[in-house]
């Protein structure tokens, strides 16, 4: 089953200085299989981050269409969970309430909320942590807690933009392992960026 699929996509950013942009992405078809990890290789400005966006919904492609589960994307897709570089933790909320922010969007009780966020929080390595406050934590800890909100709502599809880029070497290793283990337990599809050709190697079934 195709999980995610772009079918000839272009982008476009478009001013009034310049009405006729180039293209950022161009005519690409890419289909990525359910429970595949692809990762896109590529340096800075090619596109990889805008082939995310409109994946996720958050931009709509200038022409062609993303398709998720088989439906056209028009907006946020509730099915795709969107993880960057940056943990953009809240700061005013504990970890706990952090992990839980998907699960309270979609309209999950308290009680439901706090068991899915801490079986989550304890599968990221952070119990014990859980009342804490972003600004207490390490950078590897937060994004560890980044990991557990992207991964506590169940979505079908997970898309990663560098996340592991701005940690040291012990703590990547120690997440790409944990995020190996859980795709492959929970059998679900990845496209990750990635300027790393090792973590690319390790962690992908394809590389575009």
């Amino acid at each position: 089953m195709i999980e995610i699929e772009f079918r000839g996509v272009s982008k476009r950013f478009p001013t009034r200085r310049q009405p006729d942009a180039p293209a950022v992405v161009r005519d690409l078809d890419v289909q990525i299989r359910s429970g595949e990890v692809v990762s896109i290789i590529g340096p800075s400005g090619c596109g990889k981050s805008t082939l995310l966006n409109m994946g996720s919904g958050l931009y709509l492609p200038t022409t062609g269409e993303v398709r998720v589960a088989g439906q056209r994307v028009t907006g946020p897709v509730h099915q795709v969970a969107f993880m960057l570089q940056k943990d953009l933790l809240m700061p005013w909320r504990t970890i706990r309430e952090n992990v839980e922010l998907g699960l309270e969007i979609a309209g999950m009780d308290r009680a439901a909320r706090r068991r899915v966020a801490g079986s989550w929080i304890e599968r990221c390595h952070l119990h014990g942590f859980d009342g804490h406050y972003p600004y207490q934590l390490s950078g590897g800890m937060r994004q560890r807690a980044a990991l557990a909100r992207t991964l506590a709502t169940d979505p079908k599809v997970l898309l990663l933009d560098e996340p592991f880029s701005a940690l040291d070497a012990q703590t990547k290793m120690i997440l790409q392992q944990d995020l190996a283990s859980t795709v492959a337990r929970k059998g679900k599809t990845v496209l990750f960026i990635t300027h790393d050709l090792a973590e690319a190697v390790a962690l992908s079934d394809r590389i575009l």
